[in-house]
């Protein structure tokens, strides 16, 4: 596991649109995204990451991707249990995301790692799909 750094955009840009190939960010958006006050990213080579931002005690997942030939291998949730340790690290006390009601996948590693849905944001995704906020405190993992 890798510091994502700007430096790793382009690979974070193609492991996302192999992810989400309708909606996929740019180079230019994880350079920008990763050189926010409090952002880090972490980068799995063998096609997972995690972007996060730590912002006055609360850290959102901005991003959480992996390619789909490296599903199933417990890539993301190693990713969510390491950068819940940062960002508790940082400061974080409590860790948000939103993830689509139609992300069963997603919606499994997050209530396996103690996220609960606290609100919901209609047709929020370019499919129309609801996204769901999940929430976790403490932001760190248990026994960390």
């Amino acid at each position: 596991m890798l510091d994502a750094t700007p430096a790793h955009a382009f690979a974070l840009s193609a492991i996302h649109a192999g992810a989400a190939p309708d909606d996929w960010w740019t180079p230019n958006v994880f350079a920008l995204q990763l050189g926010l006050p409090g952002a880090f990213g972490l980068l799995d080579p063998d096609g997972a990451f995690i972007l996060l931002r730590v912002v006055a005690g609360e850290a959102e997942v901005l991003m959480l991707a992996t390619a789909p030939e490296a599903r199933r291998q417990r890539r993301a949730a190693g990713l969510l249990h390491a950068a819940r340790r940062r960002a508790a690290a940082a400061g974080a006390t409590t860790l948000v995301l939103e993830v689509s009601v139609g992300n069963a996948a997603a919606l499994a590693l997050y209530a396996g790692a103690g996220l609960v849905p606290v609100g919901r944001r209609a047709r929020y995704y370019r499919n129309g799909d609801d996204a769901l906020i999940l929430r976790v405190t403490p932001c760190a993992p248990a026994g960390s």
